[in-house]
């Protein structure tokens, strides 16, 4: 069954860029596909914990003994694997912070890698294969080439690494906003109308991926 796994990392609520362009493209494609399934996870609002010693070593060895991790977070990741696992549509709310991701999502992440989903030397496909990944940011600033901080970017990269790693790169597509400080730094108040460009691009991007 069509299913589509929705998830937020925005310390942010009602300002927040991700979510409302995430929220958008949710729209569009529930209208494309009424009668898909739909599952939502605020990991901004409601954040996972980090992993323990105990659970990573509960992850990497879940046929044994359960190294003292409670049910309770054996239940978390247990739901967290059937999500994702559910799906056929992964829509990724990202924003960056600092450079990189928001830690919300790297421990969303950790409880992800596994054994069971890793993909093996060689192998083309695995457990999470063939699933259509969108991973919508919001950026601050730029890191396009040509700008002072290219090469600044290191939520792209790991996150392209790491979900191709797990299977989820067959279909992935990033989207990102950028400049969206420009509406609300002073400083750089003479980069908001590329800031508007990018919203506007990223927002008809979604619109076509939302198929």
């Amino acid at each position: 069954m069509t299913h589509l796994l929705h998830i937020d990392a925005s310390i942010r609520s009602g300002e927040s860029v991700t979510r409302q362009l995430t929220a958008e493209f949710v729209t569009q494609w529930r209208q494309n596909h009424p009668d898909a399934g739909y599952t939502y996870r605020d990991l901004g609002a409601e954040p996972i914990p980090h992993i323990t010693h105990e659970v990573r070593e509960w992850l990497f060895d879940p046929t044994g003994d359960l190294h003292g991790v409670s049910p309770e977070e054996q239940a978390l990741t247990e739901a967290l694997h059937a999500e994702v696992r559910e799906a056929t549509t992964i829509v990724l709310g990202i924003p960056m912070y600092n450079y990189t991701i928001p830690s919300s999502i790297k421990a969303w992440i950790d409880r992800l890698v596994t054994p069971a989903h890793m993909l093996p030397p060689g192998a083309e496909s695995g457990a999470l294969s063939g699933k259509n990944v969108v991973v919508v940011t919001a950026r601050g600033g730029s890191y396009a080439p040509g700008t002072p901080r290219e090469g600044w970017d290191y939520q792209e990269p790991y996150l392209r690494a790491v979900l191709s790693a797990i299977g989820l790169a067959d279909h992935l597509k990033f989207v990102h906003a950028e400049l969206t400080f420009a509406a609300i730094v002073p400083a750089m108040a003479q980069l908001k109308p590329l800031g508007e460009k990018s919203l506007a691009d990223a927002r008809e991007t979604l619109r076509k991926l939302a198929v």
